[in-house]
């Protein structure tokens, strides 16, 4: 998944975004809520979201994403542990509420928990031909065969797997799989895809031409 962390304290940031980072998700890391909004238009699997910001309220800034209509699955973390605190926080958008101090485990529990519980998100398994996605075990399946993905390879397929049977333009997937600050080269995608279809099936992701790709479970 791609995930957007705004945290300002440096040694969590680092250490909450390097964790992610091995587990396999892509993290784009803010330390304020200004610098955040350069990436306002980049599409997010879920957000990670500090309530107490150097520049202002990170859950005022979640609450106006959701007065705008994004529904993207956010986890608000903090150090206020109050009964009314938490309250407050998932009354005003959030997903999740975790407090401060935290295992960084517990945290990729709980992201995992509220991306199955968004709207329209995919089950555990989804199911294409012969194909199998599994998206907690992070694996594909051909003819009950597990297929050796490249870590890019299964982002591509991830992203478009808990965007099952939309259109995903190419360059919301491209910053998808490659984050908002990289390089990304003009055929990198296409070289992804590519591959999926050469190990999955050539039928798996299907390119709506001018607009972008689809994949769609049977």
């Amino acid at each position: 998944m791609r995930l957007l962390l705004i945290e300002d304290d440096d040694i969590l940031g680092e250490g909450l975004r390097d964790y992610l980072r091995a587990e396999g998700h892509g993290v784009d890391w803010f330390r304020c809520l200004k610098a955040a909004d350069a990436a306002r238009n980049e599409p997010f699997d879920a957000l990670l979201v500090d309530w107490q910001l150097p520049d202002g309220s990170g859950l005022d800034w979640l609450r106006a994403r959701r007065a705008h209509g994004d529904s993207t699955p956010a986890l608000m973390l903090t150090a206020r542990d109050r009964l009314v605190d938490r309250v407050q926080g998932l009354d005003s958008g959030a997903d999740d509420y975790l407090v401060k101090p935290f295992a960084p485990e517990e945290l990729a529990a709980r992201l995992r928990a509220i991306c199955r519980r968004g709207a329209g998100a995919p089950a555990a398994r989804v199911t294409a031909g012969a194909v199998t996605i599994d998206l907690h075990a992070r694996a594909a399946y051909r003819d009950e065969q597990r297929v050796d993905l490249t870590a890019r390879e299964w982002t591509v397929l991830e992203a478009l797997t808990l965007r099952a049977g939309r259109i995903v333009p190419k360059g919301d997937l491209e910053r998808l799989v490659h984050g908002f600050d990289s390089e990304i080269s003009s055929n990198a995608l296409e070289v992804h895809i590519s591959s999926l279809r050469r190990k999955l099936g050539r039928d798996l992701i299907e390119t709506v031409r001018g607009l972008g790709y689809r994949f769609e479970p049977t």
